[in-house]
């Protein structure tokens, strides 16, 4: 390809790698800073939206830069999405009140819904096939940094400076990043007669994720009638979407892909293990400081050996492609997930940290294998000027797996710890939520804790029975691709 012989590969490398360093610290380090920005801007009841409307925005946006990026071009679609993101970070930093926080974080997701993945459709650019896999898993490292950095970082940066520069960071970093793809990545010109944009099936693209997001995020609200009205928005937006694509010249989603089946089975993999991962990442801080009483921070490194030992499945992956087609890599890859679930359904009320530290470095290997096979597969199955939205596909289904087992996950939570409470006079689930920060769990009766303790572990067990649930799920998934094709020979 041209942009090889003509971009200086290693500085796009590293570019790429700021800029997925940069979204992958954004959310943790603003969770280290949020009792801050609370206390300065007095907004408690909003908090969740300055989360949730981020992860909306980078979802919605995600397929659409996407086809953008087939049509006009990866560098100028992700530069656009770096000024978004730099844009909205510094009106983040200057709010002065959770509304504007919030309006503020919309056009910071916009931004972040082409990084993660143009990035990755920028690696398959530069890269041939058996290379690929290793600088994903590089790519991927920044994922591990961040884990250990950003709450280090985050704190230093409350203490020491002020709230508001944990998005002003962004800036120098941001435009760090852009400099550097302006100046080093070159790429063909992309010859197209007139840049169609597909206007109606953009808008049902985005009546259909918008309202679908939102009813993950809403699905144990008191109100039931919100999930099912958004979820029947969003079914009869698909139906228009597809009717749609069907007859448009150049449709945002082309339907075609949908008719390769080991395309579609790689990306249902990738949804099934990325709702797997949350589970595992969010909550297994919450038993390490609520059962273990460990501190938030040693609750954090619980989980910081998946995202070390990531990066060697990511290598390992790239290796196994080359001998294997992608869905006995897959097997592989479910077996150490099932290892390290195996391992938490073992695990009870005073089994110790270490023994958490081990089962996250199995589970890190699973990720690893499963999400590089998973985005390199969906890259090469298709035509070369699909890739940029094959690739935005994955990530908005892996975005999609997290926000719906993020939902499922806190019902089974709270249903447990509602239940305990009911069967305990003296227990509150107000008390239940103390038990979870080690600072408040103080204040609660001494011989209260034992029984809370093991509460609270029968709802974190009951998290990781749906997680094996899940698993099973993706082995069946896995069984349905039959044709064992090695995807490194058939590459173009």
């Amino acid at each position: 390809m041209t942009q090889k012989n003509q971009s200086n590969v290693a500085i796009v490398t590293i570019a790429v790698f700021i800029a997925t360093f940069m979204t992958a610290i954004e959310g943790t380090i603003v969770s280290t800073a949020m009792p801050t920005i609370i206390g300065s801007l007095h907004g408690v009841s909003l908090m969740n939206w300055v989360f949730s409307i981020y992860l909306l925005m980078t979802a919605v946006a995600t397929p659409i830069y996407g086809k953008l990026s087939d049509i006009i071009g990866r560098k100028p679609v992700l530069m656009i999405g770096l000024v978004l993101f730099v844009i909205g970070s510094t009106l983040c930093a200057m709010s002065n009140s959770m509304l504007t926080l919030i309006l503020a974080r919309v056009v910071q997701g916009i931004g972040s819904g082409a990084i993660q993945p143009l990035t990755f459709t920028i690696i398959a650019d530069i890269y041939p096939l058996d290379k690929r896999a290793k600088i994903l898993g590089f790519n991927g490292s920044a994922w591990g940094i961040a884990a250990i950095i950003a709450p280090l970082l985050g704190g230093f940066i409350v203490e020491k400076l002020s709230w508001h520069w944990v998005f002003l960071i962004n800036l120098p970093v941001g435009l760090l990043t852009m400099s550097l793809i302006w100046i080093f990545f070159k790429e063909e010109k992309r010859e197209h007669e007139k840049l169609r944009i597909d206007y109606v099936g953009t808008i049902l693209l985005i009546l259909t994720l918008l309202p679908l997001m939102l009813a993950l995020q809403n699905i144990g609200s008191s109100n039931i009638f919100l999930p099912i009205g958004l979820t029947a928005v969003s079914i009869i937006s698909i139906f228009l979407f597809i009717h749609v694509e069907k007859h448009v010249a150049d449709p945002i989603l082309p339907l075609e892909l949908f008719k390769n089946k080991t395309f579609v089975i790689q990306n249902l993999l990738a949804l099934i293990v990325s709702g797997f991962l949350i589970g595992f990442e969010a909550y297994i801080p919450t038993w390490m400081q609520g059962i273990l009483g460990l501190s938030p921070s040693m609750g954090g490194f619980a989980v910081t050996p998946s995202s070390i030992i990531w990066i060697f499945g990511s290598f390992w992956a790239g290796t196994l492609i080359k001998k294997m087609a992608p869905n006995r890599v897959i097997y592989i890859s479910l077996f150490f997930l099932a290892i390290a679930n195996g391992l938490l359904l073992m695990a009870g009320p005073t089994t110790p940290f270490i023994y958490f530290c081990g089962l996250a470095a199995v589970a890190g290997l699973g990720f690893g294998l499963t999400i590089t096979t998973t985005t390199v597969t969906a890259q090469t199955v298709v035509d070369p000027e699909n890739v940029g939205v094959a690739t935005s596909f994955n990530t908005l289904l892996r975005t999609i797996g997290q926000s719906m087992m993020v939902s499922v996950y806190g019902i089974i939570l709270n249903t447990a710890l509602a239940r305990g409470a009911a069967e305990n006079k003296n227990i509150s689930v107000d008390m239940m939520n103390k038990l979870i920060d080690p600072q408040t769990a103080n204040s609660l009766p001494h011989q209260l804790l034992p029984k809370m303790r093991q509460i609270l572990f029968s709802g974190l067990h009951n998290i990781y029975v749906a997680s094996l649930v899940l698993l099973v799920l993706g082995l069946i998934l896995n069984a349905f691709e039959l044709k064992n094709r090695k995807i490194l020979g058939s590459e173009q």
